[in-house]
């Protein structure tokens, strides 16, 4: 039978999950943006090209390297998910 209880884990797992995934993309996109506009404060170029260009390719090659640990932990989750399921239905 589904609780309040196990409610409030599903989703508590899944943010866990959410914000586990997206860590390493979202931090390289920071660390190069921080690294940019210290650039481009120290150089005072002011072009917004400059600060979106590394910061896109950096996201792709954190996407590329860690994109099977994404998968995988994505994947694990949803497999205990559903295979919760006949506990969760009584």
């Amino acid at each position: 039978m589904m609780t309040p209880e196990m409610v409030m884990s599903i989703g508590q797992q899944a943010m866990q999950v959410t914000l586990m995934i997206s860590a390493p993309v979202l931090g390289v996109g920071l660390a190069v943006g921080l690294l940019v506009s210290i650039f481009q404060a120290a150089t005072q170029i002011n072009e917004m090209t400059l600060s979106f260009i590394p910061k896109l390719f950096a996201m792709f090659i954190t996407l590329v390297l860690a994109g099977p640990w994404m998968i995988g932990t994505m994947l694990d989750f949803m497999r205990r998910l559903y295979g919760g399921i006949p506990g969760f239905v009584g």
